[in-house]
């Protein structure tokens, strides 16, 4: 006779944060690939996004949407029913590792808050690759993540012109030269940096120099993809 399928009292309820590649498919880990595979629901900042990386590796895991724009409505009815049926629930995004710059943390704290046991998966994130082969100290450093676009911007800037460390942003390819000036004017056009575009992706590529040079470098080749800079700390 075959063994009865497990009811909720015999499961053990789990939420886990599962980093997904940043680009290449084959930059995803064998314990994520297995984690999707065992979930009862995986859920994904863009589900039609994720649904390419799934049938990419055959998991046929049920999808739903969690995102910036809905997870403060859908979480706690989603969270119950993890713990109401000891569900695994699998939490991805676009790309990388939930909750650096991306959605996950109110996940995280409001699991935390229910009692439910979280697991981070190590995996793909952008700015590691980007800050060891930047070539700019990397035994201490500081990932800022996107600068705010309006309030609070010359704020953060002040703030990064006074940081001894090497800093990490990421920039999109319409803000980059705006981020580039602004970074010269308020930090030095002298002060070295790097650019590291479409990271793991057929037109990966790294472009350094000081600010000044890379200002002048976006003017003459419009930038394209999605970048992370990084500059070198206050001297």
């Amino acid at each position: 006779m075959a063994d009865p399928k497990p009811g909720p009292a015999d499961r053990q309820a789990l939420v886990q944060l599962v980093p997904t590649p940043i680009g290449h498919l084959a930059d995803i880990t064998l314990r994520s690939l297995e984690a999707l595979r065992s979930a009862d629901r995986i859920a994904a900042e863009d589900t039609r996004h994720s649904r390419r990386l799934l049938d990419h590796y055959a998991i046929e895991t049920p999808l739903l949407a969690l995102h910036q724009h809905n997870e403060h409505q859908r979480l706690p009815a989603l969270l119950e029913q993890v713990a109401a049926e000891g569900w695994q629930l699998a939490v991805i995004t676009d790309a990388g590792t939930p909750g650096i710059s991306d959605p996950g943390f109110l996940v995280v704290r409001e699991a935390l808050a229910r009692g439910l046991p979280v697991e981070a998966l190590p995996g793909p994130t952008a700015f590691v690759p980007a800050l060891v082969a930047s070539g700019l100290p990397c035994d201490r450093f500081a990932f800022e993540g996107f600068l705010p676009v309006k309030k609070g911007r010359l704020t953060r800037l002040r703030e990064l012109a006074a940081e001894p460390r090497t800093f990490i942003l990421y920039e999109g390819p319409h803000r980059l030269e705006r981020t580039l000036v602004q970074l010269a004017e308020h930090l030095g056009g002298e002060r070295p940096a790097v650019l590291a575009r479409e990271l793991t992706k057929v037109y990966e590529e790294y472009i350094r120099g000081t600010l000044s040079e890379l200002v002048e470098h976006c003017r003459r080749v419009p930038p394209k993809g999605e970048y992370v800079v990084v500059v070198g700390g206050r001297p």
